[in-house]
């Protein structure tokens, strides 16, 4: 199977949102947050320091995700979406795959993600590639956050 990983442009704004609002609504519901980041992803990502990537299968974007800047050395992995025809092809793990070794690249000490204990796939995956669930701090992002991981990259 071959997936490609293409990198945000304004073009691809809408799909970016697409994916994540079909995701959310069927998992959880789009939050405040969410709105903001996925009506404005160049001006509350992008602009911010942060990346935003996509998966290509077959000449049609499937899939994405991104990186939300918390500081110089560390990113919040985040707005990871599938588009449901697809999964099952491990279009997830190419596009995590991909993530890491971005990161790595960079030289980030390390990518946090928060996510929802429902989630026992996306969770499987996420340890399978290392992460380790830390501490949730009081103020969280989302509603639906019941976990947070992380994955230490430069020891």
């Amino acid at each position: 199977m071959l997936v490609s990983i293409l990198p945000y442009t304004p073009s691809l704004a809408s799909k970016f949102k697409d994916l994540n609002v079909a995701w959310l609504e069927k998992y959880f519901f789009v939050e405040e947050k969410d709105i903001q980041l996925l009506n404005d992803c160049k001006n509350t990502i992008i602009n911010k320091g942060g990346f935003i990537f996509f998966a290509e299968y077959k000449h049609k974007i499937v899939g994405c995700f991104s990186f939300i800047k918390i500081d110089a050395k560390t990113y919040e992995l985040g707005k990871m979406a599938v588009d449901e025809e697809f999964q099952g092809l491990k279009i997830g793990q190419h596009l995590l795959t991909f993530a890491i070794e971005f990161a790595k690249k960079a030289n980030w000490d390390k990518i946090i993600l928060y996510s929802n204990t429902k989630l026992t796939h996306a969770l499987y995956l996420y340890r399978k590639f290392g992460f380790v669930e830390i501490a949730l701090e009081k103020e969280l992002p989302y509603l639906r956050s019941d976990i947070k991981m992380e994955l230490i990259l430069n020891t």
